[in-house]
């Protein structure tokens, strides 16, 4: 993507369901769960690179003895850190206590990071403070193992305030005002409510408060826990956790935006953001790797035993569609030939801007993600080209001499690395002049291929703010004296902000926004803006159930094209001399290459909950009135 937007993050949760001693035996060390661990975080590092954190948990630990174990990352290559430090601490205890070496119940026993319970988490610092106290995993901690709760999650919710005041309401005192704190005290004070009934339960029973313990791990309905914290949340989210005494969970909200897959067999349950990872990671087939339902959570209590529960009532499925198109790995059987398919429903619209002439056209791609769509689109222009291969040998018939159908054979379409990424630039500062120039030089272009003759067609996965498509790409394609420049995105027109996980907070910073005020504009129809303005001024104290998203307003009035057209007049100044054209993917193709993942908000402003039309809403309002905060 040419435009850096970042994602929330990425979990990966590994249980351990046979002693330490076999994993020793059969795989020659006791660290098996805290290796795989990290192989399974950094084949998640596209989720996430600004910080990562690490948890573990030892069962059947004996009083006095350490049995959770955390450590978190905002260090320029987090979690090669994590790890680095775990490996440190680890080689450190061994070097002072040879004894430990081949001794498993030793190592668990004083050796940190060991264990059978295990979390990891990926993240990339959205908004707020990038500080390490903003790391996942957080931890809830008490003198109780039962009401020690560690939590991580790929989410956001639409409804923090809502969900603080909750809190408030239930006696609590959050020490944060962000989702994540609301989010695990949510939890913690249902899961402290219910330890203390079983606890109480126990005790009329007869129990001693040490024989409680084993018994309260028993009983404890995580299910239970999971439906009372989660009755209000609105968002999108894969919400993983772990209690002390060694349950854990994963939960995915009921719409599925957020992705959640999971394998299970004799030796390990394991829950990851992706699939792929899970294949990789543990050498196991495609179809042996499940997606969790939405609405649904996997458990794995304490003994081992794994069930799968409805938490909360599915609704209609929008499994978010940016997952296919960007952010998941491509490597994904499923992904890799959705990302096919949305190049070649693109290359009929490629053909048609090129008036078929595929002699003088030049394909590439802006690294690296949409090499994938570019392979697609490529195959859709060799099949044209072949089918006009074949029109003009039928048609010379028996005068076609051996040299006029070699020649017509050899007619390949050209295809060039064109657009390099050869740095990875931060464009983050804020002083204008300087990001303008550090933008200007994130992709260099290959000299020498392009003829003045020639159209450019280059394939980028999405446009969104259009900034590196404007002070950096055009221009230096433009070096390359092309007659036109054709930017096709495999996405659609990105119209409506998000509020679910991925940063897109404003409306102001999109492309496809500002053209449609560009539009409305020309065509003396501005007062539009001020109409949607006041009919979502009208709102704000309306039940998110009742709220409609009135900034479909705002583009209603256009079509597709003349969008595509205004944002290449927007990206394209004075100083390029070829004509510019973008073409987009249309909603339509991208349900066909995509018909498992209709989550499409960012394109439709069809949101899948009700928070967040009041979101869009709000969004529009802080455009309106000036104001730079967010919108959630």
């Amino acid at each position: 993507m040419s435009d850096s937007i970042k994602h929330e993050c990425g979990i990966a949760v590994l249980r351990l369901l046979k002693p330490l001693e076999f994993y020793k035996e059969k795989y020659g060390t006791a660290f098996y769960g805290v290796n795989k661990m990290y192989l399974m975080m950094e084949k998640q590092h596209n989720r996430g690179q600004d910080g990562a954190g690490f948890a573990s948990i030892k069962l059947d630990t004996k009083p006095g003895e350490r049995y959770i174990s955390r450590v978190r990352s905002i260090a320029q290559q987090p979690i090669q850190d994590i790890f680095a430090q775990i490996n440190d601490r680890v080689n450190k205890e061994f070097e002072a206590h040879p004894e430990y070496t081949d001794d498993v119940a030793l190592q668990k026993k004083h050796i940190p990071y060991i264990g059978e319970v295990f979390l990891g988490h990926v993240r990339y610092g959205t908004f707020g403070k990038n500080s390490v106290e903003s790391v996942h995993p957080f931890l809830r901690q008490n003198n109780w193992m039962h009401r020690n709760l560690i939590m991580a999650g790929n989410f956001n919710m639409t409804n923090v305030k809502e969900l603080f005041a909750n809190l408030i309401r239930l006696g609590q005192h959050p020490k944060e005002y962000t989702d994540t704190i609301t989010i695990m005290e949510k939890i913690g004070h249902f899961l402290d409510d219910a330890v203390s009934k079983i606890y109480k339960d126990v005790k009329k029973e007869g129990f001693s408060k040490m024989e409680a313990s084993p018994l309260i791990a028993e009983r404890l309905n995580v299910a239970k826990v999971l439906r009372k914290a989660a009755k209000d949340w609105d968002g999108g989210y894969a919400m993983a956790g772990l209690i002390g005494h060694g349950d854990s969970f994963v939960l995915r909200d009921p719409a599925g935006i957020r992705p959640t897959y999971y394998y299970k067999d004799d030796e390990i349950v394991v829950i990851a953001s992706e699939r792929p990872v899970i294949q990789t990671v543990f050498n196991v087939k495609f179809e042996d790797v499940k997606e969790l339902d939405p609405g649904h959570a996997i458990i794995t209590k304490k003994s081992g035993k794994v069930v799968i529960k409805k938490i909360l009532e599915p609704i209609e499925r929008k499994a978010c569609s940016f997952e296919r198109v960007y952010f998941s790995r491509g490597s994904d059987a499923e992904i890799y030939q959705e990302r096919k398919m949305l190049g070649k429903l693109l290359m009929p619209k490629v053909l048609e801007a090129i008036d078929n002439d595929t002699k003088n056209t030049v394909f590439s791609y802006i690294p690296n993600t949409a090499e994938t769509s570019f392979f697609g689109m490529i195959e859709t222009a060799e099949a044209a080209l072949n089918k006009k291969k074949t029109a003009a040998i039928l048609k010379g018939q028996r005068s076609l001499s051996a040299e006029k159908v070699t020649d017509v054979l050899s007619e390949r379409i050209r295809v060039e690395k064109i657009a390099i990424k050869d740095v990875k630039l931060r464009t983050f500062i804020t002083e204008d002049s300087s990001r303008d120039d550090l933008v200007a030089h994130v992709y260099d272009v290959t000299y020498g291929v392009i003829k003045p003759t020639d159209n450019l067609v280059i394939i980028d996965d999405s446009i969104v703010r259009g900034t590196t498509l404007k002070m950096s790409i055009l221009k230096m394609l433009d070096r390359l004296n092309p007659k036109k420049i054709i930017v096709v995105s495999s996405a659609p027109q990105i119209r409506y902000p998000d509020c679910y996980g991925i940063d897109m907070a404003n409306l102001e910073s999109l492309v496809a926004f500002r053209a449609a005020l560009a539009l409305l504009k020309e065509a003396d129809t501005f007062h539009i803006v001020k109409d949607v303005y006041l009919k979502c001024i009208e709102q704000t104290d309306l039940d998110d159930k009742h709220v409609q998203n009135f900034v479909k307003e705002i583009y209603d009035p256009f079509t597709d094209e003349q969008l595509s057209d205004k944002i290449a007049e927007l990206l394209s100044d004075e100083s390029i001399k070829a004509e510019v054209k973008i073409i987009f993917q249309s909603v339509e193709n991208l349900h066909k290459a995509c018909p498992e993942h209709l989550g499409d908000w960012y394109f439709t402003g069809n949101y899948p909950t009700v928070g967040g039309n009041r979101v869009v809403n709000r969004a529009f309002i802080n455009f309106y009135e000036g104001n730079k905060e967010r919108a959630y």
